[in-house]
């Protein structure tokens, strides 16, 4: 609620107080308005602190605070989000890409929106081999247990700048939470969903755009009509 009221200018606390007193959105006369500019909500986490704890989530409480990314377009958005939660996301390097089976659909224009920003793509044998019958190029990353050096290995080594590892689920006779905490632990942004992944693509594109110059909130404001 607060950060919705930061967006859009609205004290949604208040308008919430006075439906409970019994008044509706119709007698206070609100008035629909056209906000241009956009707000993206990022959740801060305190895996850093607890390297050995898989930081998937799940209908728990892990968040330790939020941050709010404003911009005038979505990908800067969500930019300016991931930057102040401390996963800043990468210009340029190697985006490693391992999705689960159910994933895949969604993964070839994914792949297809960095190959066009510059990155290159490693990928696990299962997405690798999908991507190529799509006509989409990858190099092979061996995972844990198929031998060295793997994903483990290029994490450590610096030669991953952005993780896109939708987790495979414990029906999987591997674990794959150990992508995630290498991740963590070598400070590598990383990402566990399709839809997260592709917002990331908009926010390097257009971080990569131009970079949005400092605005005040009270500014913001005032282009809301």
């Amino acid at each position: 609620m607060p950060l919705v009221s930061k967006v859009c200018n609205i004290s949604m606390a208040s308008i919430a107080t006075e439906l409970m007193m019994g008044r509706s959105l119709a007698e206070m006369g609100l008035l629909e308005k056209k906000i241009p500019h956009f707000g993206v909500k990022e959740s801060v986490f305190p895996f850093n602190m607890f390297p050995e704890v898989d930081p998937l989530l799940g209908p728990e409480m892990r968040s330790t605070g939020e941050v709010l990314g404003l911009a005038d377009s979505f990908g800067m958005a969500f930019y300016k989000a991931e930057e102040a939660a401390k996963s800043t996301l990468p210009e340029k390097g190697t985006v490693l890409i391992t999705v689960a089976g159910k994933d895949r659909s969604g993964v070839l224009g994914l792949a297809r929106q960095f190959l066009d920003l510059g990155f290159e793509i490693k990928a696990t044998r299962g997405t690798q081999e999908f991507l190529a019958d799509n006509g989409i190029r990858s190099d092979l990353i061996l995972k844990l247990h198929e031998g060295r050096p793997n994903i483990d290995d290029a994490i450590k080594n610096g030669q991953i700048q952005l993780v896109i590892n939708t987790p495979i689920g414990k029906a999987s006779q591997y674990d794959d939470s150990y992508i995630r905490k290498a991740a963590i632990k070598y400070k590598v942004p990383y990402i566990t969903t399709i839809a997260a992944a592709s917002a990331a693509a908009k926010g390097i594109a257009a971080f990569k755009k131009g970079r949005s110059g400092v605005k005040s909130l009270q500014e913001y404001h005032g282009d809301i009509r």
